[in-house]
Order: C-alpha cells, then sequence, then structure tokens
C-alpha cells in the first residue's frame, strides 16, 4: 500500500535534482515500477543462499568465501551486467595467513613446547632457526633515570626480561613492543619476556593459538621474536642464577645456549571483490557506485557464523538492485551514469577490500560519483523495537552538501523512513563512519551513504540468521538505495 499510495502522488523535487527542472511523473512511476521488483519474498530467497549452512560464514579466504563470490557473480550475470572494465567478474587481491608448524625452545637437554610453556604471536614472530647465549637483563627497560643494558653486551644474544616495569617507571615502558625495539636496537636476537600470565594460554584450543588471522603484509625482517616465557621455564633456563635474576642482580648470564626453532607454513590467499557493470548513457563514463560487504567470520569453535544481517543483507539488496536495474535498462530506462555493484571481501578483517579496490580501481576515482554502501539493513535494533520504520544514514554530509537534501528529497517521495542521523555524529563513540567499507571511498574524497540498521543481540554470533530477518524491511530499505542510485544516476547533479 505504501508504495502505491507514492506512485500516485505529485512529484515536486528542489533543483538539489536537475539545475532547476524536476523529473517527469513518469520517470518517478518508472523507478517505482522497477523498484517494487524489490520484494520481501525475493530478498527472502537470495539470503537463504547468501546466510546458507553451504557458505560457512563466509570467511575471507575460506572455501565458502569463494562459494558467495561464485554465487554473487551468477547473480550478477543473470541481471544482464558485464564484467569490469579490465573484463574480470572479480578483483583477486592477496592475503596471508600463517600456521606454525614447529615452535620449540630447547635448553640443556630439556625441551619446553609453544602453547604450554611458552607463547609467541605466531604473525609477528619471524621464522627462525637459532642458537644463542641467554643475558637476564632485569626489566629490559632504558630511561633517563635507568639502564637496564648498563654495562650488558647484548649483540647476537637472546635476551631475558621480566614483564612490566619497575616503581617510579612510566607504565608505557612495561609494552613488549617497546621492550623488543630496544633489545633489537642493541644486536638482540631474540627476548623473552618472564611472564606469570603465560600460564594461560595453556588453557586455549592449541589449533587457535598456532594460526593466525588474514593480514596484508607478512614482513617480519629484522624484527625479533617475542617469547612470553613462564618463570618455570624461566628458572629451568638460568639455572642456579635463576634467583639472581629474580632478584634483579645484574648482570646474569644463563650458564648454556637456548635454541629457538619456530617454523611457520606461510599461506597465500586469493580472495575478490565481485564487480558488475551496467553501462550508462550520455554520462556514461561518470560512475554510480552500490556496495555491500559479503564476507563474515566463517566457522569459529565449531559453530558456524551465518552472517544473515551482516552482511548478508547489504550482499542480498546489492543483487537485488543489479536485478531491478538490469530489468529496467533491458526494457529501455538505461541509468544515464553508469552503476558499478560491488560486493567485497574482507571487511571483517579490517576493510580489506575495499582497501584494495579504491587503491587499484578498476574504474577511475575521479570519475566516481558516489558511493552507496549497504551493512546491515535487515533487522530492527532495541532502540527502535517499537518504531521500525526507521534507518540510520551516516556518512552523507561529510563531502557533499548536495547529497544529504538529494537523499532525504527520494525518502521523502518514495519509502517515508525516519532517516536517523544518531551515529553520523562525529562525537558518536561507535564511530561506525570508519567501520564500513564506504570509508575507503570517503577517504578519497567519493561522497557516501552507508546505510545501516543498528546492531542487536546478534551482531557477530552465530545466532545472525535468516529467520530473524524483518523481510518487509529489508525490501523496503533495499528499495531506499535504488531509488537514491536511479535519481543520482538519471540526473545532472553533481554531489
Amino acid at each position: 500500500m505504501r508504495l502505491l499510495a507514492t506512485a500516485v502522488c505529485i512529484f515536486s523535487l528542489s533543483t538539489v535534482f536537475a539545475q532547476g527542472k524536476s523529473p517527469l511523473v513518469f520517470e518517478k512511476a518508472t523507478a517505482l515500477r522497477y523498484g517494487a521488483t524489490i520484494t520481501p519474498a525475493s530478498t527472502k530467497a537470495q539470503l537463504a543462499v547468501i546466510a546458507g549452512e553451504e557458505m560457512e560464514g563466509r570467511e575471507t579466504g575460506t572455501r565458502g568465501q569463494k562459494r558467495a563470490a561464485a554465487y554473487i557473480l551468477s547473480q550478477f550475470r543473470e541481471a544482464g551486467l558485464q564484467p569490469g572494465a579490465n573484463g574480470q567478474w572479480e578483483q583477486h587481491y592477496p592475503l596471508y595467513r600463517d600456521s606454525l608448524e614447529t615452535g620449540i625452545i630447547t635448553t640443556g637437554g630439556r625441551t619446553f613446547h609453544f602453547g604450554t610453556d611458552f607463547y609467541a604471536n605466531v604473525q609477528e614472530t619471524p621464522n627462525i632457526n637459532m642458537e644463542a647465549g641467554v643475558i637476564f637483563a632485569g626489566y629490559g627497560v632504558v630511561t633517563p633515570e635507568r639502564n637496564d643494558y648498563k654495562g650488558l653486551d647484548v649483540k647476537g644474544k637472546i635476551v631475558m626480561v621480566r614483564e612490566g616495569v619497575p616503581t617510579g617507571v612510566l607504565r608505557e615502558k612495561a609494552n613488549p613492543t617497546e621492550k623488543a625495539a630496544v633489545a633489537a636496537f642493541r644486536g638482540a636476537t631474540a627476548l623473552l619476556v618472564v611472564s606469570k600470565s603465560a600460564n594461560r594460554f595453556r588453557l586455549l584450543d592449541q589449533e587457535y593459538l598456532r594460526r593466525t588471522d588474514i593480514y596484508k603484509s607478512r614482513d617480519t625482517s629484522g624484527r625479533p621474536g617475542v617469547y612470553y616465557i613462564t618463570p618455570v621455564m624461566a628458572a629451568a633456563i638460568m639455572g642456579r642464577d635463576s634467583v639472581q635474576a629474580e632478584k634483579g642482580l645484574l648482570p646474569v648470564e644463563a650458564p648454556q645456549a637456548l635454541q629457538i626453532r619456530f617454523e611457520k607454513k606461510d599461506l597465500t590467499l586469493r580472495p575478490s571483490n565481485v564487480l558488475g557493470y551496467l553501462e550508462g548513457t550520455d554520462k556514461k563514463d561518470e560512475l554510480v557506485f552500490i556496495t555491500a560487504h559479503y564476507d563474515h567470520l566463517g566457522i569459529v569453535d565449531g559453530k558456524i557464523n551465518y552472517g544473515a544481517d551482516d552482511d548478508g543483507s547489504g550482499t542480498t539488496a546489492v543483487i537485488e538492485m543489479a536485478k531491478a536495474f538490469g530489468k529496467a535498462a533491458r526494457e529501455g530506462h538505461r541509468p544515464r551514469r553508469s552503476i558499478v555493484f560491488m560486493t567485497v571481501s574482507g571487511e571483517e578483517k579490517g576493510l580489506l577490500g575495499s582497501d584494495y579496490y579504491t587503491s587499484n580501481p578498476v574504474y577511475p576515482l575521479a570519475k566516481t560519483v558516489v558511493d552507496l554502501n549497504i551493512d546491515m539493513i535487515g533487522r530492527i535494533d532495541p532502540e527502535h523495537e517499537h518504531d521500525p520504520n526507521y534507518i540510520y544514514i551516516i556518512g552523507d554530509d561529510k563531502i557533499s552538501s548536495a547529497l544529504r537534501p538529494l537523499s532525504e528529497n527520494v525518502n521523502n517521495n518514495f519509502t517515508r523512513f525516519k532517516l536517523d542521523y544518531k551515529f553520523n555524529d562525529p562525537n558518536d563513540p561507535h564511530q561506525f563512519y570508519y567501520r564500513s567499507d564506504h570509508y575507503n571511498f570517503a577517504r578519497h574524497g567519493i561522497p557516501v551513504i552507508f546505510y545501516f540498521n543498528g546492531t542487536h543481540a546478534d551482531y557477530h554470533q552465530p545466532t545472525d540468521t535468516v529467520e530473524k530477518i524483518n523481510y518487509d524491511l529489508l525490501a523496503r530499505r533495499a528499495q531506499l538505495v535504488f531509488y537514491t542510485a536511479w535519481q543520482i544516476a538519471m540526473t545532472d547533479t553533481k554531489l
């Protein structure tokens, strides 16, 4: 009923749209006709696949993510889109993940094992197979008032230090990264941090400890490994001098050399962004981007994190809009500006897919008019439990003064949501503006709108599932983005 009522109302927009010319009623009716193809039933069918069990939570770099990419690509083909300007549907990019194969430290005929006797950050610790002497250097602190390395020659040696800092020393000096830098500056090859909390790693899943999260760069050259060891292990290394070491009596050198074997298997992953292109007409060199991230958290502790709302809902919206615009183009209503539908991976790992795209664009960023980014539009947050006719709008006024008036006019004439700008406040503690893929476009001066329903109890939980989605809202929110994209793609407005 809402769409029908909107269809017959008088369409009057300000000069924000088209240099003093209001679009014809026919143009509005045309937009409504194709927007109406985005329905609760069609979004439900799409999301059942995207957030289904076969996709295994779509973690970047995994089999599930690749399955999702293949499905999205098939839907873009079906919509009548073309591949990107480079002739490719997918933009692959390199990411890395390491898994620890060997992690042992040996001294005096005794062997200590990763995960039980010591721990190290697998990603940040270099491959190493070395033997060297060990020197205890107190807290490993160097300040104008205190120098724990005074009189010590640690070049080519392994340095052992206590965790924390002594009384009177700034707490930031306790940071192991700083202690490692101090040791490396003096030529140390590795740093052992004696930590009472090192014991807690025995309680954690060993497979989890041994593999890294995904990261962009694997360069650990010139960086000494930092190993957190238990007090029992420290005493075994220092032998009879362990009491002196514990009391901080310097210098103390271990009686025997220490061998460290830390060997990783390096994995190179090739996740992808999926792009579909719909060519425009007289303004085809200018591009409207519609984006969402299709990756999620994958399988954690044996449970699939389905990511129905985050961001299966946004991915569904992009596919549905691609089909609506594709149908319009086939029936003679091609947009003036070209439209790029892009679903990115790597968002949950730090906006990596969109970062790669904007650093290696398939289309000129200078010709990219706007990015309309959709991340979670299928649910209702607790604040709007009794007033669900809303959508959060973020970033629309950061770069362009024309985008918010255009967005509000579209909403007033088509969908009539309450546009909630709460999270657009730069002082909002959540800082959502920086937390989804539109931000990488905004960093390059491209106007953006981030559409968002807010968080809920199932956010980043295995319980973010399809049966909890409000499909009426999902379809209408997708329509809002569709109509906004339609107006931007059809008019002369420069944002």
